[in-house]
Formats: C-alpha cells, sequence, structure tokens
C-alpha cells in the first residue's frame, strides 16, 4: 500500500496479488496518518520559518509530492468525464484519456486553493492534529468508496483490483482504525468529523456511480481528494 499510494521509496520486490489491493484498502487510514505525520513535522518546522499563508501552500506542495499526484489525476479526469455531459461509454472514454480539459483544471485548481484556504485559516491550536488527519480523511473515502460500489468498466483497469476485493468487511476493519485514529487525535469532535467524511465518501461515489453505473480508479481518486476538502471545511468548523 506504502509503494502504489505514495512516492516513498521502499524498494522491496513482493508477490502482490491482485486481491491484495483490495484487502489492502484496510490499511489506507494509515497510509494516510503516514502522510500526515510528514506534513505536519513540515508544518511545523517551516512556519518557524516561513508566513502562515506560504507554509499552507508549501504543505499542499508536499502533499502532492508525496502521493505522485496520485489521487489529484484521478479528480482532473473524473471531472473532465462526468461534466462533459456525454453519454456513459463516451464519459469512460474520457476518464481514460490521459489529456486534460478544462473542467479537469478547474476542479484541481478549485481544490487546491480551497485546501490551502483553509489550512491558512484553521485555528493554529487545533492545526497540526487537523494536517495529521487531512490524509488519513482523504484514505476513508477511497476505501468506502471502493467498498460501496462496483467496477463501471466492463474490462481491466487500474482501480478494478480495489473495488472487485474491497467489501464490507474490509470497511468495517478500516473504519475501526479510524476510529482509534480520529479519537486518539481529537477526541469526540474527530469521531464527529469521521462521521461527516465516512458519510460524504459514500454520498459522492454513488453520485458519481449514477453516471456511469459504478466507480473507476479515477472516482476512487476524485473522492480522496473532495474527502480531504471537506475534511478540512468541517474541521474549519469544529476546531475554531
Amino acid at each position: 500500500m506504502v509503494q502504489f499510494l505514495t512516492t516513498i521509496p521502499i524498494k522491496l520486490r513482493l508477490d502482490v496479488k491482485e486481491k491484495d489491493f483490495g484487502k489492502g484498502l484496510i490499511f489506507a487510514p494509515l497510509i494516510g496518518l503516514l502522510l500526515g505525520g510528514i506534513l505536519a513535522g513540515a508544518y511545523y518546522g517551516l512556519q518557524l520559518i516561513f508566513p502562515r499563508y506560504i507554509t499552507s501552500v508549501m504543505i499542499i506542495i508536499l502533499y502532492i509530492v508525496l502521493t505522485g499526484g496520485l489521487h489529484m489525476d484521478g479528480l482532473g479526469d473524473t471531472f473532465d468525464g462526468l461534466f462533459s455531459n456525454r453519454s456513459k461509454e463516451r464519459i469512460l472514454e474520457i476518464m481514460r484519456d490521459s489529456r486534460v480539459g478544462t473542467n479537469g483544471v478547474l476542479g484541481i485548481v478549485s481544490v487546491l486553493l480551497l485546501n490551502t484556504a483553509l489550512i491558512d485559516g484553521i485555528n493554529p491550536s487545533n492545526l497540526i492534529f487537523v494536517i495529521l488527519l487531512f490524509p488519513v480523511a482523504g484514505r476513508v473515502g477511497s476505501l468506502v468508496g471502493a467498498g460501496a460500489s462496483k467496477y463501471a468498466r466492463s474490462g481491466e483497469g487500474l482501480g478494478k483490483s480495489f473495488i472487485d476485493y474491497c467489501g464490507v468487511k474490509e470497511i468495517l476493519w478500516g473504519l475501526l482504525i479510524s476510529c482509534i485514529l480520529f479519537y486518539g487525535f481529537a477526541g469526540i469532535k474527530g469521531l464527529e468529523s469521521l462521521i461527516f467524511v465516512a458519510t460524504s465518501a459514500y454520498l459522492l461515489v454513488k453520485y458519481f456511480s449514477s453516471k456511469i453505473g459504478g466507480a473507476t480508479g479515477d472516482v476512487l481518486g476524485a473522492v480522496c481528494e473532495i474527502n480531504q476538502t471537506i475534511f478540512l471545511l468541517v474541521a474549519f468548523v469544529l476546531f475554531r
């Protein structure tokens, strides 16, 4: 999961089966915690040198570097496809196209701007653990999105292994891990925010699925990114 979901170099050759991707989503919240720990540590150090708004921008850039833009790419492809107002088949073709269109650019820029502004605006006394949980919330989105949907394409695709082998059991175990993390770092308000992001992930994937008859890897990436922004919005309200 660390090898696939991050750019953190782990030079091991593993005998990975197709089902391991879906089953491995149980640990997606822990991957989020790993990313969040790096981001929180970087923020603490950077804010000693730079103004807060510059530090907020640098944290978002570091997040993109750590993930290789994997989920951001899915966000752009999903927006290009779903907001093209085409047939299901054409939407799936657009989503597979490596080129980025206007809708994709607008979606990516909007999410990046909102994330940066929210990090800059959240109460400083709560900001470190909000940054810590920010990527966890995103991976809760991927977990719930994969387990609550079916694969939209008739053939193979990057998201098929995640969607086909992630079910109710994986969601429950992953959410249990998430509950421990959110409560451990943020108490009752943390659990309240987890309920929001788990619900938003379910509603988002159902909305996207209604357009294309299921989900894809791009959709899971989009849910991850949007879920992180929703978490920051909720945190801005709960922890101010």
